[in-house]
């Protein structure tokens, strides 16, 4: 049996170089499709991995007033607080901003991720999430946007379309749980020259 966190991002890793060799090669015209292929490939070795759920741990730790200290299970801690109406001091991002800032770093990883597979020298990736918030209690998010910005050399416009619709409908765990619980979600990219990253 065997135990592959990361069986997806194989396949599709060696999909892509078996597909970019028999392109590149002179010798053959067309490039044959290997998605009948690696679909059987895919279908064979899945049913030999073992599937394991993942623990998390976190600890909220009051500081006073409106403040509270979070530690993540890997060790690290962050400082939320409110604002100065809610009694807070504005020392910290609020609890729902750290959702939004979860959502980007995640959808952000599997972007860059994806592209480094697909072997594009990409440099810099930014991405700017807008959301909206139902005008009530509780007050969740409605609708969350998020915009990538892009920056390498000579990055293929349709590979980079590639990487967020895969973070999106595939890989994002906290895109996909977000969206599980009624959220409307969606994605644009932009790819910015070197000229233009400079400015």
């Amino acid at each position: 049996m065997y135990n592959c966190l990361y069986f997806n991002d194989f396949i599709i890793l060696y999909e892509e170089r078996v597909k970019t060799i028999f392109t590149d090669t002179k010798a053959c015209r067309i490039a044959p499709d290997f998605s009948a292929f690696f679909g059987v490939f895919r279908a064979i070795f899945s049913s030999h991995i073992v599937k394991r759920e993942v623990e998390m741990k976190a600890i909220i730790d009051w500081q006073g007033d409106v403040k509270f200290s979070g530690a993540s299970g890997s060790g690290h801690t962050v400082l939320m607080d409110g604002p100065a109406e809610h009694g807070g001091e504005n020392s910290g991002p609020r609890p729902m901003e750290m959702l939004l800032l979860g959502l980007g770093g995640c959808a952000s990883f599997d972007v860059v991720h994806i592209l480094k597979k697909s072997r594009q020298a990409v440099t810099h990736c930014v991405a700017e999430i807008q959301a909206e918030r139902a005008d009530g209690v509780p007050a969740v998010f409605t609708t969350i946007h998020l915009h990538f910005k892009v920056s390498g050399e000579a990055l293929k416009p349709t590979l980079v379309e590639r990487a967020v619709t895969l973070s999106a409908e595939k890989y994002c765990s906290a895109s996909m749980m977000l969206e599980k619980g009624g959220v409307k979600i969606s994605h644009s990219f932009d790819i910015v020259s070197a000229d233009e990253e400079r400015r």
